[in-house]
């Protein structure tokens, strides 16, 4: 790198890191526009990283740098971390977090089982009505976490964002494995390491999707290898921090085959079974299905094509038929993903990076056709992106974003003309990537 190039980097990585230390500290949700300028800032820091050819060693560093910045920060863009802390200190007390509504623990019979959820600590969660969504690996997490801060919140957060550090550090070593096997330059680790989503989302709002990064490019690394056995071990892993993943499964028997897949499929299960083994009850089957049927059937936040459907529902109908979009969009990604699985012309098998292409047109499906996307989901989206050649995902990552402008208010209220915004640019820039390979397919065959 020349001199010249030296002071660049280090004026980039000077404002950047000015950028983080305000969106940690100085930068609550409501302040939408203070947000923006500062992911502005953050966004074109990482722009210019990536331009300027850092030495792979660097620019991990300066990525670890940046997160070792939220440190010690409360996350400030999302709440969602006191019901971490709250599921944390119910399994410290030998309590089952999928039992019971948090506001069981308030009534007046049941307010001395646990003294520490106390009534400001029920005031602060943002869904009480609502069962624990989190699953097993999650809680046990979020138990450790508890079992070592105990009451204090700060030290539940440090103790929780330092396992999210060692969740990342092992999704640097896979991604850059992942990498030379599919022969792809090591310097794209820098779109997931360097990312202001992935560093904001995950290190700095607490997200468990940390987590599933790690498991699941262990996990898909592994397969590439032909390691099944540990491969379904981690699979299962990843279903254990969040059941989505198991819509990869299809892709995963196209991949291994059917008799091989057979033995993986039973492994996996056998692994989400373990994890929540320990907190099996009659109950625990029923309000897991519950908060999956709300999921699907009331929740709406940030979405693309069902906002469409829905509109076209309050035109047809008078009223938002979330009840049966939501379950249709649901299937409909099923039968995506299955086609997917299903083509015979798909030379899976002899190409790795088609398979990994397969990969995430099928997670691309799931988020479009998706009630709620939130900013944090699209980050295991930039993972699987990091080991294409895909940019689409970077560009969503940029302008996801703007749906923090529901938090403006108390009243979170969605502007739409931001989703529109969002939407315009990430659709506009899939259809200039498919224009431009097929131009350039098109060109060498010729």
């Amino acid at each position: 790198m020349q001199p010249k190039s030296k002071w660049f980097v280090g004026l980039v990585v000077f404002f950047s890191a000015l950028a983080y230390i305000g969106l940690a500290y100085f930068t609550p949700r409501t302040a939408f526009w203070q947000l923006l300028s500062l992911l502005v800032i953050a966004f074109a820091g990482y722009y210019f990283l990536l331009r300027s050819q850092l030495p792979v060693k660097a620019g991990l560093l300066i990525a670890i740098g940046f997160r070792l910045i939220f440190l010690f920060a409360y996350p400030r863009l999302s709440d969602d971390y006191f019901r971490f802390i709250w599921d944390g200190t119910l399994l410290t007390h030998g309590e089952n977090p999928y039992l019971h509504l948090p506001s069981y623990y308030r009534q007046p019979e049941n307010i001395i089982l646990i003294p520490e959820l106390t009534h400001s600590f029920f005031q602060r969660l943002n869904s009480p009505q609502y069962y624990s969504v989190y699953p097993p690996v999650c809680q046990a997490f979020y138990g450790l976490a508890n079992y070592i801060g105990g009451t204090s919140f700060w030290l539940n957060c440090l103790v929780l964002r330092l396992f999210i550090l060692l969740a990342e550090l092992g999704s640097f070593f896979c991604l850059s494995r992942i990498l030379r096997f599919l022969r792809l330059p090591q310097r794209q680790i820098g779109w997931y390491a360097l990312n202001p989503l992935i560093i904001l989302e995950l290190t700095g709002n607490l997200h468990p999707e940390a987590w599933l990064i790690v498991a699941l490019l262990a996990s898909f690394y592994l397969l590439l290898l032909k390691r099944n056995i540990l491969s379904a071990i981690l699979f299962g892993l990843a279903v254990g921090v969040k059941l989505w993943p198991l819509l990869f499964l299809p892709l995963v028997w196209q991949r291994l085959g059917f008799k091989n897949f057979l033995v993986y499929g039973v492994l996996v299960m056998l692994v989400v079974a373990a994890l929540f083994l320990p907190f099996v009850s009659p109950a625990l089957i029923q309000n897991i299905f519950n908060s999956v049927n709300l999921y699907f059937q009331k929740f709406e936040f940030n979405a693309s094509w069902y906002y469409l459907l829905r509109w076209v529902g309050f035109r047809l109908f008078g009223y938002n038929d979330i009840a049966r979009i939501g379950p249709f969009l649901s299937l409909l990604t099923f039968a995506g993903i299955l086609y997917l699985a299903l083509k015979k012309n798909i030379p899976v098998k002899q190409s790795p990076r088609v398979w990994w292409n397969l990969l995430i047109f099928a997670f691309t499906l799931y988020l479009a056709l998706a009630t709620v996307v939130h900013p944090w989901y699209i980050t295991t989206l930039v993972a699987l992106a990091t080991c294409s050649n895909w940019r689409y995902p970077i560009v969503w990552s940029a302008v996801s974003f703007l749906s923090y402008a529901t938090y403006r208010t108390n009243a979170y209220s969605e502007n739409l003309w931001f989703t529109a915004l969002e939407y315009v640019v990430v659709y506009g820039y899939i259809i200039y990537e498919f224009r431009t390979r097929h131009l350039l397919s098109n060109t060498t065959q010729e």
